[in-house]
């Protein structure tokens, strides 16, 4: 079946960074374009960055631009977002899924940033 494993996140002080992991398993993760998502406390879920399948393409959420880049190797099944600079708006829930399939959803890492 699909799963989907993030880790990596934890407290980290504003300015500092974080690499997230996401693991896959049960599909064919080098045919799926992926994504990263997050969830702030109290609020819904906001798309953070997309990767395609060969990892030429990256897109980002605005205000993450030029702080995060994603990054995926295929031969492991696994993508990443590694998180530099980041501020207090960058607190949530971060998980991963196949692009346009939110019916997989891993059960996400938490990042807290905070001094």
């Amino acid at each position: 079946q699909v799963q989907l494993v993030e880790s990596g996140g934890g407290l980290v002080q504003p300015g500092g960074s974080l690499k997230l992991s996401c693991v896959t398993s049960g599909f064919t993760f080098s045919a799926w374009n992926m994504t990263w998502v997050r969830q702030a406390p109290g609020k819904g879920l906001k798309w953070v960055s997309t990767i395609n399948t060969d990892g030429t393409i990256a897109r980002y959420l605005s205000s993450v631009k030029g702080r995060f880049t994603v990054s995926r190797d295929n031969s492991k099944n696994t993508m990443y977002l590694q998180l530099n600079n980041v501020n207090s708006e960058d607190t949530g829930v971060y998980s991963c899924l196949r692009d346009g399939d939110e019916d997989y959803r891993g059960l996400g890492t938490q990042v807290t940033v905070s001094s």
